[in-house]
């Protein structure tokens, strides 16, 4: 596990652009943590890392926004909305296996609604302060050891 202080949203962001530059196609990132942590604002720098132009936002309302643009495509859930009963009917396993989509960045807000797990994925634990500031917990589960991503 490596922990991380984010002193903003900025720094946030910056940590998303390294891993959008560094993932490859393929990997998962389940992502935790309470309203306003920092979900969206770190897949919004994952998006920049890839080269995405366009605006990425959350998408509580539609669960599954696609951004193929960049240099792999980013797959972007969120699951706040959902009861962990609902989640299996999406059939997440068709993004991180390739499964009729192009093999990208699966990046999942609210993963821990999810009832069943990938093989290898990053979980991401975000944590707000009173000032801005962010705590960060990343550990790689049969992956990459994230270190080497972030001191790329």
């Amino acid at each position: 596990m490596t922990k991380l202080f984010l002193p903003n949203t900025q720094a946030t962001q910056q940590l998303g652009i390294t891993l959008g530059k560094n993932l490859t196609a393929g990997s998962v990132i389940l992502l935790e943590g309470d309203l306003g942590a920092g979900k969206t604002t770190l897949v919004q720098g994952i998006g920049k890392g890839l080269g995405i132009n366009e605006s990425i936002v959350s998408p509580t309302f539609t669960l599954i926004n696609e951004y193929i643009e960049g240099r792999i495509p980013l797959y972007h859930l969120d699951l706040y909305r959902l009861k962990p009963q609902e989640v299996t009917g999406l059939n997440l396993e068709s993004y991180w296996e390739g499964i009729e989509v192009t093999p990208g960045i699966v990046a999942i807000e609210w993963a821990e609604r999810m009832p069943y797990l990938p093989d290898s994925y990053f979980r991401v634990c975000l944590k707000s302060g009173e000032d801005g500031d962010r705590q960060l917990e990343i550990t790689a589960v049969n992956c990459q050891m994230i270190d080497n991503l972030i001191s790329s």
